[in-house]
């Protein structure tokens, strides 16, 4: 019997998740003891942390992102270097928690997003859409020693999808409802919703990207105040609302584009944030920030508003992500859903910061028992997908 087979067999596994997000911050990285698969899957959470990239490693990633020119050596190097990096986070959060690697059943890696562009292009005869995700999973593999589940978007881009968001599916596991409407908001650097209709099945999930999380907020917090992000969001509450920015940005075309949709630095990088500076050269810093981050939770609720409002009410909005820490976001959400509950993820039991690390964990048992991650209602494609690659390592 091969280990994957021993793996299949367990009442219980111990599962680590990676992904490092838009922000780019690091790697988190989440130990779970696992139970069951699909609808019957529960888990406990045993560590968390967030591991450092090497310092420049970020910078040069967003350079390459916004590059034009940049050489396959490198890109190539980097998949693997980002492998190795992937490797240590999972060895740590097991020293961390105390639990032996060989205790370890498996690995399920989101790997780092460098480029997502799922609209068919003509080459070649061909419509081609398309997703990169650094991070070599037969490397994770090998660094560790432990079977690594990865690539997980492809095989829906293949498929005809936009490749992302994946989440919603974790979240009809664990937050579905059979009394109320449910949205599940997670505010990484970008955000993304997932809509659980009261008492709903598989295909009745909605999910879709918003817009910008706190991926425009870090990157300006970054040149304007030499900070690598607003903690609290203690420099926007100082600052003032500015109506003509804000204005300015609820033109983007990405809130008006119809679900099924995602988004990342392509949508709201290097471009648009040199855009926004240009629009606001004499607004003082802190009202840049200020109106930056009211966008954030405003975009949530125009979207809301145009795609979800006529089809459901939302009684329970519960969110995840970093932006769960900004005071100005949730006060915003909060102003914004007046008639709807807003709360974190950890009522829930299930920590904000490592939601999406342990969706990945969840996904590379998923992987294993068969079960598709996708849902063609969220994504746009023509069939439900088993995602993810597996990487085994030799008894």
């Amino acid at each position: 019997m091969t280990n994957l087979g021993k793996i299949l067999n367990k009442k219980e596994k111990y599962i680590v998740g990676l992904i490092s997000g838009t922000s780019m911050d690091g790697v988190d990285a989440v130990l779970i003891k696992l139970k069951g698969c699909a609808e019957k899957t529960s888990f406990k959470q045993i560590g968390f942390i967030t591991y450092p990239y090497p310092p420049g490693l970020k910078e040069r990633i967003i350079e390459i992102i916004s590059s034009i020119k940049v050489s396959l050596d490198e890109i190539s190097r980097i998949n693997f270097l980002i492998g190795e990096i992937f490797g240590e986070a999972a060895l740590r959060v097991c020293q961390k928690s105390g639990v032996a690697v060989s205790e370890i059943d498996l690995i399920g890696s989101h790997g780092q997003t460098i480029w997502h562009s799922p609209m068919k292009e003509e080459m070649f005869g061909h419509k081609i859409g398309t997703t990169l995700q650094l991070g070599e999973p037969s490397t994770i593999a090998v660094k560790t020693g432990i079977p690594t589940v990865g690539d997980f978007r492809t095989a829906d881009i293949s498929s005809g999808g936009e490749g992302a968001p994946l989440i919603p599916y974790f979240d009809y596991l664990m937050f579905r409802d059979k009394s109320e409407n449910r949205a599940i908001l997670n505010i990484g650097g970008i955000s993304n919703i997932t809509l659980l209709p009261k008492n709903c099945k598989k295909k009745d999930v909605i999910g879709f990207d918003c817009g910008p999380g706190n991926l425009l907020i870090d990157q300006i917090a970054k040149l304007l105040f030499q900070k690598d992000f607003d903690k609290n969001g203690n420099i926007a509450i100082k600052g003032k609302l500015s109506v003509e920015l804000l204005n300015f940005m609820k033109k983007h075309p990405f809130l008006m584009k119809k679900p099924p949709k995602s988004s990342g630095r392509e949508e709201f990088g290097d471009d648009y944030i040199k855009k926004i500076l240009k629009f606001s050269e004499k607004l003082r810093k802190e009202d840049i920030i200020k109106t930056i981050t009211e966008f954030t939770a405003l975009a949530v609720y125009l979207n809301i508003q145009k795609f979800i409002k006529d089809r459901l009410k939302v009684d329970r909005l519960i969110v995840s992500g970093g932006g769960v820490k900004n005071k100005l976001i949730i006060n915003s959400l909060k102003k914004y859903f007046k008639e709807t509950k807003v709360e974190s993820t950890e009522k829930y039991g299930i920590s904000p910061d490592a939601k999406e690390a342990i969706a990945f964990a969840v996904y590379a048992n998923e992987t294993l028992y068969g079960n598709p991650i996708s849902i063609k209602n969220v994504t746009g494609a023509n069939r439900e997908n088993i995602l993810g690659k597996i990487c085994l390592i030799s008894l």
